[in-house]
């Protein structure tokens, strides 16, 4: 694990993952998403991008270099480049495929004498090089001290 102290601007993780159709039947289930282009029972059919999202944010947490940090999703600020957006969904992905995420902090800053923040940039392609996502400035709370697990 990284603790706040080592994390550098620029640092980049990785990570694989897919969404399987009953995890996304889970997550639509769960927060009760009603589209009639999401409904199930579709073969091969489209993940919502809060489902992409949410899944990005679960294999962030779970990098060997994150995980055992104490740390908050506090919110993402937009990008002044992208007339303060946040996100991007460039093309769909669908049930199965294989999302390939790099995860990228692009600040970091002090809050108190406990805590951080960083700012952490998602894209998340397919495995033919086709972005599907790009999400800018997701902040994190961290505690710089975390208690040893």
């Amino acid at each position: 694990m990284k603790k706040f102290s080592e994390m550098r601007i620029g640092d980049e993780f990785f990570s694989t993952c897919s969404i399987s159709e009953k995890e996304l039947e889970d997550y639509l289930n769960f927060s009760r998403v009603k589209n009639a282009l999401l409904d199930s029972g579709k073969e091969n059919h489209m993940v919502s991008g809060r489902a992409i999202l949410s899944r990005m944010e679960g294999e962030f947490t779970r990098l060997s270099q994150i995980y055992g940090n104490h740390m908050l999703f506090i919110g993402t600020d937009g990008d002044t480049d992208w007339e303060s957006r946040n996100t991007r969904f460039v093309k769909p992905l669908r049930v199965d495929e294989v999302l390939q995420i790099k995860f990228t902090i692009s600040d970091k800053k002090d809050i108190d004498e406990e805590n951080g923040k960083i700012a952490v940039d998602f894209e998340g392609t397919k495995q033919n090089g086709e972005v599907v996502v790009i999400s800018k400035k997701n902040l994190y709370r961290l505690k710089k001290d975390p208690e040893s697990n």
